[in-house]
């Protein structure tokens, strides 16, 4: 039979193909991606300001969720109104998933479930509460005398490089200055050069790990292009690697999402960074306000702000740049203060609270959803509920993700032992980067994650779907 295409054809074509295979997507959860980012005011800074907030949100746990099942309830976990409610019936709950947990899972998946986050968090809170800081010389500090905004760039710089060389700064870290707009440029400017000149002479040259300037409400590339060159001579004058302090973009305009010609501007502002940008965070109030919406119908999940998130994910996920949400502006506070409140009182402040986390916890929720694994905190008693979200939305799904992995894995090693082509790396490298953003997260333990996927704790950290099925073939083709 006479056919269509000819040799010299489907060469041409197969060639372009083959470039084109060249570009792939690049996995975001191949290093560590911190769950949020904390701002808080440079004014307020101290080297131990991280674990006193983890203090406070402690205090916050014990005091409106005292157990597994007011936890579940308060954060509407999954099952939480087939949790007791009396204290003896969730004391003996408590008692035996401490006995056998795997035992107590199989008989009740719901007590299981809110026991297991429950305790994780408070976990995280006592070891690890924030992962991420933000000194703040912008909305969370103000406009202040110069002056002054010069003695607090010297004083958290200070304290930031005290946490440094005792080791208990944070794992990702860094300080947002103010905007390079026309009014503040100069002062951001200034800001930049002391708390970096200072921090450099107190660490005796050393920068921290996942060290990081922000730069917020960004209009146009040239002000990341003038970020660059300023860090690039700080480098230079200071013996440090190019490209050594990174950057974070804040998008909070619509000129960061659509520059002035009407062309998508979100790789452009990458690209303006010579490579130092690596995260990009919404701003979702700011970037509202910008269109003149109204205040009260300012939040994350309005039209304006799904399209800005959707945009992001489209220009900067294929380039690995991590992405963060935005904040919940609710603040889980008690309406009420003092020792001797009433018991309608303290009622009103258990609901004002709980109310708060809920809103939080959903928020959270339905970023992770989008894949956005990384949002804002602003007060202390929002990490109860940030970890909540997290450690359920890895718990929720790990199962139905470990089935999906080793049907992958199966059908990669079935492929590759009999010469054929398995053309769904990039799905299974998704769901390997779930299992990785769990680890990381502490939702879950190695252990945990081998028992599921069948992946040792080496094949894991490779964090590559790619190397770990040549490895498995190596080791099949040895025996």
């Amino acid at each position: 039979m006479k056919t269509t295409f000819s040799d010299s054809h489907l060469k041409t074509a197969y060639s372009k193909l083959e470039k084109s295979d060249s570009i792939s997507f690049v996995p975001p959860a191949s290093i560590r991606q911190p769950v949020h980012v904390v701002y808080g005011g440079a004014h307020l800074f101290r080297r131990e300001t991280p674990h006193k907030l983890g203090v406070i949100a402690m205090r916050s746990l014990e005091t409106y969720a005292q157990n597994f099942a007011d936890f579940a309830r308060a954060m509407w976990l999954k099952g939480a109104d087939a949790l007791p409610r009396h204290e003896d019936a969730i004391q003996s709950l408590e008692f035996l998933f401490i006995e056998n947990p795997d035992r107590e899972k199989e008989a009740n998946f719901d007590a299981w479930y809110a026991q297991t986050i429950y305790e994780r968090t408070i976990q995280k809170l006592s070891r690890e509460p924030i992962e991420d800081y933000r000194i703040d010389f912008e909305d969370g500090y103000g406009f202040r005398p110069d002056k002054e905004e010069d003695s607090h760039a010297v004083s958290a710089s200070a304290e930031l490089a005290k946490s440094f060389l005792d080791g208990t700064i944070t794992p990702f870290c860094g300080f947002r200055i103010k905007s390079f707009q026309t009014e503040t440029r100069a002062r951001a400017v200034r800001t930049l050069d002391l708390f970096l000149t200072n921090l450099l002479d107190k660490t005796n040259g050393k920068l921290p790990e996942n060290f990081c300037v922000t730069l917020p409400k960004i209009t146009r590339r040239e002000e990341v292009e003038v970020l660059d060159a300023l860090l690039s001579e700080f480098e230079s004058q200071n013996d440090l690697p190019g490209g050594a302090i990174k950057v974070e973009i804040m998008i909070e305009t619509p000129g960061a999402i659509v520059d002035e010609n009407g062309k998508i501007a979100l790789r452009s502002l990458i690209e303006a960074g010579n490579g130092r940008v690596n995260s990009a965070h919404f701003g979702a109030y700011d970037y509202t306000a910008s269109y003149g919406i109204s205040g009260v119908h300012q939040h994350l999940q309005h039209e304006a702000c799904v399209f800005a998130r959707q945009m992001m994910q489209i220009s900067l996920s294929p380039l690995g740049i991590r992405l963060s949400d935005s904040v919940t502006t609710e603040m889980p506070v008690p309406v009420y203060k003092g020792e001797n409140l009433t018991g309608k009182q303290i009622k009103e402040n258990a609901r004002a609270v709980r109310n708060a986390w809920r809103r939080h916890y959903n928020n959270v929720t339905v970023s992770l959803i989008n894949g956005f694994y990384q949002s804002w905190d602003l007060h202390p008693a929002q990490l109860v509920a940030r970890y909540a979200a997290v450690y359920s939305f890895f718990l929720e799904s790990n199962d139905i993700q470990a089935e999906r992995l080793k049907n992958f894995i199966n059908k990669a090693t079935q492929a590759m032992t009999t010469g054929n082509t398995f053309d769904d790396a990039a799905s299974a490298q998704g769901l390997l980067n779930f299992f990785l953003r769990a680890l990381n997260s502490g939702a879950m333990t190695e252990t945990e994650i081998a028992e599921k996927t069948g992946l040792s704790a080496d094949e894991l950290k490779s964090a590559s779907f790619v190397k770990i099925m040549d490895a498995k073939l190596g080791k099949e083709d040895s025996e």
